[in-house]
């Protein structure tokens, strides 16, 4: 099977500007595409991972990867999906966080001369002459057309800052920019992206009269048509010190069961063959499922070794064997002992089950909270420092805990 016919086959393609031309580019090793990557935090997440998967994929195919890190469109921000505009970031902070993300994706892409490369926007767009673009760009646009664009529509009612409105133009800008000067003739990004990157493709078109193209991933959803990658924390991280490779691993081995052939046809690299045997696997199995869908991701984002702990504290905790040595701790305050003990209620705090010990009381009374299996109901429960330098294996419901230690 082809590259293209294998993206299709799994679920990966939303919208192409232009299909046999694309399909052929891209099945002969010719693309030469970017993604581009907004520095709005200091790792990447698991909404990128999609898009960092796919770069891999293609690569693996001969086609060769510009990776466009937004160090000047961070000035801006992308209004896509958004009904508040971004806070702005000084120049460092947006360095730094181009600097983490470059570490990262080396754990998925090759770069060189001849593999792939690494640009940033900031190096092209900081220093644009404001009327020079507005002769040489700004006629190509059409105010009417951007404003029916989704991503300016759904900030109309809230308000759309004109320092936003920008961003399309920035965008298209970036892939005229690495056209005329990487070679660029593609462009890759989630469905949403649709508008800024039809864009780009036609300021090409216009100004120089080459042929370029776009093509949209689909955006992984859960099954209640939620973005995937978020918990009640937050993102899910690919740093290991944002999100633990083992807190990693079982955010995958917990999604719903309706969507783990979806996340294993779309994000792994089993082969297509292999999963579609297991799609006719009995439901029986879908717990299966669910741990090679994790232990791969977190292989390809931590590595085997990593993979293997995860793995074996799962089972540790679930299934009562394996290894409970890597299980996410949660440091214990020597000011939170009363009398050289603590009281469940602020352990439960400890473990950042809870905001308050008042949070942490409902929770018990609702027979939320174990302690090493046990469910505790007795607002009194107390546990010594002994204990606590053994660690407890505290849970809130069935899919939260932390080892509760002392040192």
């Amino acid at each position: 099977m082809k590259i293209f016919e294998e993206l299709e086959a799994r679920g990966l393609i939303a919208q192409v500007t232009d299909d046999k031309e694309i399909r052929e580019l891209i099945n002969n090793g010719g693309a030469r595409f970017y993604i581009g990557f907004d520095p709005t935090a200091d790792s990447l997440h698991v909404g990128h991972f999609m898009a960092l998967c796919l770069m891999k994929r293609l690569q693996m195919a001969g086609n060769k990867p510009v990776v466009l890190i937004g160090g000047g469109t961070g000035y801006i921000g992308d209004p896509s999906g958004r009904t508040d505009m971004r806070s702005m970031m000084t120049p460092e902070i947006i360095q730094h966080n181009c600097d983490c993300f470059k570490k990262q994706m080396e754990r998925f892409i090759k770069f060189g001369d001849d593999d792939a490369i690494m640009v940033n926007n900031a190096d092209w767009l900081l220093n644009l002459n404001y009327i020079e673009l507005l002769r040489e760009v700004g006629a190509c646009f059409s105010v009417n057309n951007m404003l029916r664009a989704e991503c300016y529509k759904q900030r109309m009612a809230k308000g759309l800052s004109f320092l936003e409105f920008n961003y399309m133009i920035m965008q298209a800008y970036d892939f005229f920019h690495l056209h005329n000067n990487y070679g660029c003739n593609m462009q890759f990004g989630g469905d949403d992206q649709w508008s800024n990157m039809l864009a780009g493709t036609e300021l090409i078109r216009k100004k120089t009269g080459d042929d370029a193209y776009a093509m949209t991933i689909t955006l992984l959803m859960n099954s209640e048509g939620k973005k995937m990658g978020k918990t009640a924390k937050g993102a899910v991280w690919l740093d290991p010190n944002k999100t633990s490779p083992f807190e990693f691993y079982q955010y995958w081995r917990n999604v719903d069961d309706a969507d783990v052939m979806k996340c294993i046809r779309m994000l792994t690299f089993i082969p297509i063959e292999q999963i579609d045997e297991m799609d006719k696997w009995d439901d029986s199995r879908i717990n299966e499922k669910k741990e090679i869908l994790a232990y791969e991701l977190t292989e390809l984002v931590h590595g085997k070794e990593e993979a293997e702990k995860a793995k074996q504290t799962s089972h540790a905790i679930f299934t009562g064997g394996g290894d409970s040595d890597n299980m996410p701790e949660a440091l214990v305050d020597n000011e939170m002992l009363q009398e050289e003990k603590i009281f469940i209620t602020s352990l439960v705090v400890a473990c950042g089950f809870a905001s308050s010990k008042g949070e942490a009381k409902r929770l018990i009374q609702q027979g939320g909270i174990t302690v090493d299996n046990e469910v505790i109901s007795a607002l009194d429960k107390s546990y010594t420092i002994s204990e606590l330098q053994s660690g407890l294996v505290v849970k809130k419901g069935k899919k939260h805990f932390k080892k509760a230690i002392i040192k």
